[in-house]
Formats: structure tokens, sequence, C-alpha cells
């Protein structure tokens, strides 16, 4: 498998699927011969955060599907502060921040929500699930969290939270510039090894519960999806 040596450009999304399958993350990120196409659970979520958006950002009614939600986003919306909904983020390998689009960015990220409180340094970040919170994952988190305190040098404290409309559930983390001086160590690992595989060209397929659900129907791993 030949590919052209590039720089590293990632995101949390991005990294996840490269974790979880290298020869997934080449066919989808890399050699771009395949498509993932958003199953129902995906769509659901995509109007979800549309939904939340809207609400938040413009004070437009919530669709009466999501009338559920209205509880949970009244409160965010009573929090003191300035509000940006889906605030894009980028930040260059020397981890100065720049723009999303910006050629060269490093990684990237879209935070859902994001409320400042510049006079007192503070702020809140929350990210959307419709899923289950069983297997919360807080990585996204502390990613844009730490992509902020770069964004905005004036904050130096964020609650973060995982706020799961259906469940109701909502899993809180706090962060502190100090404690998050350079970029999580958690993500360094990964990223030298996409870094070997980029120059290598190697990208291993690797077997899981998610084959069942990968568009790359040519690895020897793949298998229909059962329903």
């Amino acid at each position: 498998m030949e590919t052209t040596v590039s720089p590293i450009k990632w995101s949390f999304s991005g990294l996840k699927t490269y974790e979880n399958c290298p020869k997934k993350y080449y066919h989808l990120k890399v050699a771009k011969d395949v498509q993932d196409s958003p199953g129902e659970t995906a769509l659901y979520g995509t109007a979800v955060h549309l939904a939340a958006e809207e609400y938040v950002r413009d004070d437009k009614p919530l669709p009466p599907q999501f009338g559920f939600m209205k509880p949970q986003l009244d409160a965010l919306v009573a929090v003191p502060g300035e509000k940006l909904c889906e605030y894009e983020m980028g930040l260059r390998e020397d981890l100065s921040p720049c723009g999303f689009n910006d050629d060269d960015y490093f990684c990237r990220g879209i935070a859902d929500l994001i409320i400042l409180d510049r006079e007192k340094g503070k702020a809140v970040i929350v990210d959307y699930k419709t899923g289950s919170p069983k297997y919360a994952d807080t990585g996204q988190l502390e990613l844009m969290a730490f992509m902020l305190f770069k964004h905005f040098p004036e904050i130096n404290s964020i609650k973060a939270g995982l706020l799961f409309s259906v469940t109701r559930d909502f899993i809180k983390v706090k962060y502190k510039r100090e404690e998050l001086a350079v970029l999580p160590a958690k993500f360094a690992e990964t990223i030298a090894k996409l870094k070997n595989s980029m120059q290598s060209g190697v990208f291993n397929a690797k077997s899981s519960g998610l084959c069942g659900w990968c568009p790359v129907e040519s690895c020897k791993h793949w298998r229909p999806r059962y329903r």
C-alpha cells in the first residue's frame, strides 16, 4: 500500500478512527476511496446538534420531537456569559492557535457549545451526545479545553461536560490552565503511530466488533452488519 507522505492533520474523531483500525483510516482519510455513509443513529445525532444550536444561539423553538431537551438547554442558556455554538478551533504543530481551515493546522475540532465569562477567566464547554453514557469518553472534552485555553488566553478554568440528551445524564469534568500545559500525553502515542503509518505507508487492518459497521468492504475482516 503506497501513499504520499503529507503533514499530519488530525481531529479527535479521526484519531479514534485510526486507533480503532488504521486500514479504515487509510481508506477514509488518506486514499479517500471509500465514503462512510451516516446511519440512522448518526443522522439523529446531527439533527439533535442542529436543534440545540439553533435553540441556544437563535432562540428558535425546538422541533416537537426534541422538546424533551428543553429543560437541559434552558439551564445552559441561563448560565451567564457569551455563547459560542459549534465553535471551530485549530492548532498548529507548535500548538499556537489558528483557524479551523488554515492550511497549516495540525489538529482541529468543533465545540458544540462554549460559554465564556471573560471577566472572571472562566468558561463552560458542553458536548451533546445522543447515545449511552455507559462508555463515556471525556477525551474530546480534554482536547477542546486545551484548544480553548490556547484560543482564549484570558480563560484559566473550565467546567466541561458530556450532555446525554436522551438519558439526561451529564458527565462533568473540570480543567485548569496549568493542568493542561502541554497537549495531553494520551494523544501523543497514537499521533506518533499515525506519523509512522504516513511515512511507511503501512496501515494494518484491526479486527473488532466495529467491523460490521465498516464501509471498507475490501478488508479481510469486513462482514455484513447483522440487523
